[in-house]
């Protein structure tokens, strides 16, 4: 089966590391992840920028490796980005700004990669959001 995953919470949210541990189950019984889409806070779970204290789980790092780990295809909607600071080398240098805080694996892309995402996959699961 295929999935695409929709993440709309923060890493420091319960239901990102749901999301995670879903995705990590997906994988192990042999399913297919055709996309993991970041959206609304969930953009901030693929900034490089965040730092999780001593004592609890950096659920961002563990997305990036598992991301990289499975050469998946991990999309970030720039909208919600820019609107929440997330940005590449190259929406840096666009709106000139002195912080670059997202990079591989991560991808900078519109809505309508969430709108294929949904077309290609058997089953669109989403977690958190209001």
């Amino acid at each position: 089966m295929k999935f695409a995953i929709a993440v709309f919470s923060p890493a420091h949210a319960p239901s990102s590391r749901r999301a995670l541990r879903f995705a990590e189950a997906v994988l192990d019984g042999g399913h297919q992840i055709t996309r993991l889409f970041f959206y609304q806070d969930g953009v901030h779970s693929t900034s490089n920028s965040i730092v999780f204290p001593q004592d609890e789980r950096d659920v961002a790092a563990q997305w990036r490796t598992f991301v990289s780990d499975h050469h998946l295809d991990a999309v970030v909607c720039i909208a919600a980005a820019l609107r929440r600071g997330v940005l590449d080398e190259a929406e840096a240098n666009r709106y000139q700004r002195p912080a670059v805080n997202l990079s591989e694996p991560w991808e900078l892309s519109g809505l309508g990669q969430l709108h294929e995402a949904a077309q290609v996959a058997d089953r669109l699961v989403c977690f958190g959001g209001d």
